[in-house]
């Protein structure tokens, strides 16, 4: 009989799942791997700046934890741009 008092285990989420058991540092094409994308798609990204990433020399590399907190902030947020020169 439950009295009310246990603790059930918290809910992991998808993004907690999703890099369960990942390095701490992955290169793009082990990001392309786990997000299903290409891995020009994940240079672009990290060219444009939309997800976290060191290059040194030609190589990048990302953390995963930053990654993680990158897209857990990105989720379903509306991307603000700004208006076009005489355009309002």
């Amino acid at each position: 009989m439950r009295t009310g008092c246990e603790r059930t285990a918290p809910v992991t989420s998808a993004l907690d799942e999703l890099f369960k058991d990942r390095p701490e540092t992955m290169d793009p094409a082990e990001v392309a791997e786990m997000l299903g994308k290409s891995k020009q798609a994940i240079y672009n990204w990290l060219n444009s700046g939309i997800i976290p990433g060191y290059k040194i020399g030609t190589s990048w590399f990302i953390i995963r934890d930053e990654l993680k907190a990158e897209l857990r902030d990105g989720s379903n947020k509306n991307i603000v741009t700004e208006p076009r020169e005489g355009k309002e």
